[in-house]
Formats: C-alpha cells, structure tokens, sequence
C-alpha cells in the first residue's frame, strides 16, 4: 500500500511551479503550513529553510541545523542569492520597514536564472510590503485546494 499525500505537498507543488523567484503566499495559519513543509522535507529529503528574525536561518529537516551568522535579513537574502542549489526559503516575520538594499535584493531574487530552482517564500506579508513588490512576485493562497475538491457522498457529488 503506497503512502498518503503529505498534507501541504499541494501547496509546496503550486510554489514549484511558480516562474518566479519570489512568492508572496497569503495563508490562514503559517505555523501550521510550516509545520507541514517540515513533514515534506523530512520525508522526501527536499531543501527548505525557515528564516525568521529572533531565531536567523534554519533547515527544516533537521531543528537543530542553524546556518550562522544569518540573523539579519540582508545576509539571509545575500546568501539565498549566492547559493547555487535547490532551495525553498520561507520568510516569516518580516520586518518592516524594508531597506532600499534588502528590497533590491529581493527584486534580483525574483528574477531567477533558468533551470535554476530557488524560491524565496514571504509567508504573510505586511501589505506595504506586498504593494512594493506586486511587479516582481507572484501571490499565491496558501489554503489547500483539496479541500475545494468535490466529493462524493450518497451518490451525490458535495462541494
């Protein structure tokens, strides 16, 4: 008997299938959506990382695994930027307000390289935020579709 869907896969799928660099994911409960990527990449061994501004840079695979040094968010973006390997970056907590350098960082991510899969994920952003960037990003609600899906039930297909 094959595994069940990893609960967040749909989600994780639509953020792969972006043609940008840079989402901007709208979501009810982003600890919860966190938690689920955390199950994504410890069962298929993915890449994702969680930057958020008390606790700096960490791979969700394993809790303990910090990237040092990348507390601020200008160096969590320069080292997005330089890495060369697949990677989904979720950002939570944005601060604002965002510096004119850290805003162009974000615009050089947006424009990703072909055949180059990085994705640097802004889980509910601030509208100020949202509005300097709308150009660039692509926006994407973080609720699950499955639970959009018809079902049937006594032969009648619900909503």
């Amino acid at each position: 008997m094959a595994p069940g869907p990893v609960a967040g896969s749909e989600i994780f799928e639509r953020i792969l299938a972006v043609p940008g660099g840079l989402v901007l994911l709208d979501c009810d409960d982003s600890a919860a959506l966190v938690e689920q990527f955390r199950a994504i990449a410890r069962h298929s061994g993915q890449s994702i990382y969680l930057w958020d501004p008390e606790a700096g840079m960490g791979n969700l695979r394993e809790v303990h695994a910090r990237v040092p040094g990348l507390q601020r968010l200008g160096n969590a973006l320069r080292y997005m930027q330089q890495s060369n390997h697949f990677g989904i970056y979720l950002l939570a907590k944005f601060p604002l307000p965002i510096s004119t350098m850290d805003n162009n960082l974000l615009r050089q991510l947006a424009r990703s390289p072909a055949g180059h899969v990085r994705r640097v994920v802004l889980l509910d952003a601030e509208p100020a935020l949202v509005a300097g960037l709308d150009d660039v990003a692509v926006r994407l609600d973080g609720s699950s579709r499955s639970a959009q899906r018809p079902r049937l039930r006594d032969g009648r297909w619900l909503p």
